[in-house]
């Protein structure tokens, strides 16, 4: 049976995370329901890295296997039509069999926006998290080099995350400050539930002078969540993209375009 790969973008502020829920009201969900209506059958999806509630998606990539025959500009046209206006079908392509949009991907990438103003802006709500004290994104980027590597990200993974292992591999990390933005990069092999919002926690505090650059090692040694900030908002948090350098697929959607990134 053929398998088709799909890149979604979406505004994750209305919908309930990825995973589908009886309520109906995820992403997943609702791309299931596109396709249903486009195809006049049912295909469950799998995608990338599940996203929690409020939580955006730039480029979710997405695989279902179907007998249904449609040029790549047909799905993409044909599901964004029955998708709501904050979801949309980016790029789709027929894949190999083998192929599989989470075991597949060598790594993902995250970034968080955070909006740095003494005052909150109307239209950067629940796209950005915001911070109104003091803010060094200096000693937030000295911090954050603590975490490259292979390590046990304990004091990072959420009370409810799955995960067999807490062992994770930190391939980039990062924080520009763009104006009254401080942009958060962070690429791994993969990642624990909540642990993007557990890291950027932690070096906000850091950056507000709460807590010393050393703090993030000091999480790291210590492999206690409670010893760690408060999980951060999800508001700021997008997934960015997934790599998979065994296969030939459409550029990803690499940039924000609310922010200009």
């Amino acid at each position: 049976m053929p398998r088709i790969a799909l890149s979604i973008s979406y505004d994750g502020r209305d919908w309930l995370g990825w995973q589908t829920q009886p309520s109906g009201i995820t992403i997943q969900d609702q791309l299931e329901r596109a396709i249903f209506a486009f195809t006049g059958s049912h295909h469950p999806t799998i995608c990338a890295g599940r996203t929690d509630t409020g939580v955006h998606a730039l480029n979710q990539v997405v695989h279902l296997d179907t007998l249904i025959h449609r040029e790549a500009y047909a799905w993409v046209r044909g599901l964004n039509a029955h998708l709501p206006p904050s979801i949309a079908v980016q790029w789709a392509t027929q894949v190999p069999n083998d192929f599989h949009a989470r075991f597949s991907a060598r790594s993902r990438t995250y970034v968080y926006v955070i909006h740095h103003a003494p005052v909150r802006h109307p239209l950067l709500h629940a796209r950005t998290g915001w911070v109104y004290q003091a803010l060094d994104e200096q000693k937030m980027a000295l911090a954050i080099t603590a975490i490259l590597g292979e390590h046990d990200f304990s004091s990072f993974r959420s009370s409810q995350c799955q995960a067999a292992s807490p062992i994770r591999v930190m391939n980039r990390a990062s924080v520009i400050r763009k104006h009254n933005l401080v942009i958060l990069e962070f690429c791994a092999n993969a990642f624990l539930h909540h642990m993007v919002r557990n890291l950027v926690g932690s070096l906000v505090l850091i950056g507000q002078g709460k807590k010393p650059v050393s703090f993030m090692q000091t999480l790291l040694d210590a492999k206690d969540r409670k010893l760690g900030a408060p999980t951060f908002s999800p508001s700021g948090l997008y997934f960015h993209s997934a790599a998979y350098p065994d296969y030939e697929l459409p550029g990803n959607v690499t940039d924000l375009p609310l922010f200009g990134v």
